[in-house]
């Protein structure tokens, strides 16, 4: 199972994520679940790092199926909160048409934020 926890700040903004394992929908290298998932992850990492100004940390651990990645700068930018909400949205739909069983979405209050 694929377990992402999705950090807001105290505003209520998303400014990171935490992405762990893998779907387990199919054989590895044809799981279409993970690779949705892995798409949506990626792109919303490298839209925030080509479309934005906001400073960030990221880590992408492949030994560990680990993905982290948090937003620095403060705020966070309007373009990098869209970005984010729209990893939301689709990750929402991928857990909405193949279910709990293969990816578990939390949304969480990050502290000091």
């Amino acid at each position: 199972m694929i377990k992402v926890i999705v950090y807001q700040n105290h505003d209520g903004v998303f400014c990171g994520f935490r992405m762990k394992g893998h779907a387990g929908f199919a054989a590895y290298g044809s799981d279409i679940v993970c690779s949705a998932v892995s798409v949506l992850v990626i792109n919303t990492m490298n839209s925030i790092e080509h479309f934005t100004d906001d400073r960030f940390k990221g880590a992408v651990h492949e030994k560990k199926d680990v993905v982290s990645f948090d937003i620095i700068s403060r705020p966070v930018s309007a373009d990098a909160a869209l970005l984010l909400n729209s990893l939301v949205l689709g990750l929402n739909a991928i857990q909405s048409k193949y279910g709990n069983k293969y990816i578990q979405i939390r949304i969480k209050k990050k502290k000091g934020v």
